[in-house]
């Protein structure tokens, strides 16, 4: 019994100087520990004249001076026509986007969706049709807020975005992507690129065409100007809107008839494969080689192509013209447009610098905080509360032994 009673009284002082060690490792160097921050979602429609796109966005939660950093998930471009294409079936523009919706939930998680900002923004389609038919107008948008508003999100609206609204957003998109606001530093944070050259925007569309840029100097028509803060910079641009001088809408007029969709600039350009920054003499003989074949020669070589095959030499043409002519672009200074659909990855439109400028209005979320130890304490805390546990279940079992003898 005596051998037994010191046995015990070994598993018992092991039991304690365990538990005492664990004690010690637990408090020993605690740390506060940021935690990551949590995950934002918003949602935007770009509704244009000819389709519309649904954009996912997401960003950190904590922000920066401000800002998010927002990064593109996912893109979905819903089937048929622009909304505007509903004026004589509204009920049909909301059941198109569905399916869009649909894909969206599966992406947004489910605890996070009701509190996701949506938005659909229409642009030249349905200011053409709110000039021609108001009602019919308004019924689009009635039924189009209808059915985004059977999904679990947070709903804001739909409304037509003017035209400066369309070129300013597209501007910070183009400037985001291309990290002329802010840029991730050899410092490990988001600081503003003191050095970058900031871009100007051009964006032709089937309806309207925008330019936006910063002047450098003071704005005299406040109807042009529009100033934004991101990221703790403020910006005062310049940007102006040409309705009816989209692609679809200025080619109607010349050829009567005509059914097509930055990207006009980019698709046609890119067909032609132009986008390279040829020099603009090759890309006028380009245009007019290909101008210059006939239908036949055309299909034969592109039957790929053939839905808009037609519209490729008009629009070429129109597309220089407005260049050239509209926006007085030259041969000395035609090497500073570049033709781009993507940036980083991700689509250039107006939707992702209407995000980021709202980020500003959304409030910063606070970091989490726990109490953290470095891996090597933890898990010597925990194999003594292990082996204190063990020593314990021992001396318990030995002591039931005892009197049972």
């Amino acid at each position: 019994m005596d051998y037994k009673a010191k046995v015990l009284a070994g598993l018992l002082a092991a039991t304690c100087v365990f538990s005492f060690i664990a004690l010690i490792l637990s408090i020993v160097n605690v740390k506060d520990v940021i935690l990551p921050p949590s995950t934002k979602y918003g949602m935007v429609f770009d509704a244009g004249s000819t389709h519309t796109t649904l954009y996912i966005y997401q960003w950190p939660a904590d922000k920066e001076n401000g800002t998010g950093i927002v990064s593109q998930v996912e893109a979905c471009t819903v089937a048929g026509p622009g909304i505007s294409s509903y004026a004589d079936d509204p009920a049909g523009a909301g059941a198109s986007l569905k399916p869009c919706l649909d894909k969206a939930m599966e992406i947004i998680p489910a605890e996070q969706q009701r509190e996701t900002p949506t938005y659909l923004g229409a642009t030249a389609g349905m200011r053409l049709l709110r000039e021609q038919n108001s009602t019919k107008a308004q019924q689009v948008f009635a039924e189009v807020a209808k059915a985004i508003g059977e999904y679990p999100v947070e709903f804001r609206g739909a409304q037509v975005l003017t035209g400066n609204e369309e070129g300013s957003f597209s501007w910070i998109s183009v400037n985001y992507l291309l990290e002329t606001l802010v840029k991730y530093s050899f410092a490990e944070k988001w600081e503003h690129p003191q050095d970058a050259e900031v871009l100007g925007a051009l964006d032709l569309g089937g309806a309207s065409t925008q330019i936006t840029f910063q002047p450098g100097v003071a704005i005299e028509d406040e109807n042009t100007s529009v100033f934004f803060r991101l990221y703790g910079t403020n910006y005062s641009l310049y940007t102006h809107s040409y309705l009816c001088y989209g692609q679809t809408q200025a080619l109607k007029r010349l050829l009567a008839a005509l059914h097509q969709a930055f990207a006009g600039f980019y698709y046609t350009f890119h067909f032609l494969n132009l986008t390279s920054q040829q020099s603009l003499k090759d890309v006028n003989s380009t245009v007019q080689a290909f101008c210059k074949k006939d239908w036949a020669e055309l299909v034969e070589t592109f039957p790929q192509d053939k839905e808009y095959l037609h519209n490729y030499c008009s629009t070429a043409i129109y597309i220089l013209t407005l260049l050239l002519d509209g926006y007085k672009f030259s041969e000395h200074t035609w090497s500073s447009i570049h033709f781009r659909q993507q940036a980083a990855n991700t689509d250039i439109g107006w939707t992702l610098g209407f995000m980021l400028n709202l980020t500003n209005m959304i409030p910063t979320e606070a970091l989490g905080h726990v109490k953290g130890h470095q891996p090597s304490l933890w898990a010597g805390a925990v194999s003594c509360i292990v082996l204190a546990i063990v020593a314990g279940l021992v001396a318990g079992f030995l002591q039931c032994f005892c009197k049972t003898k």
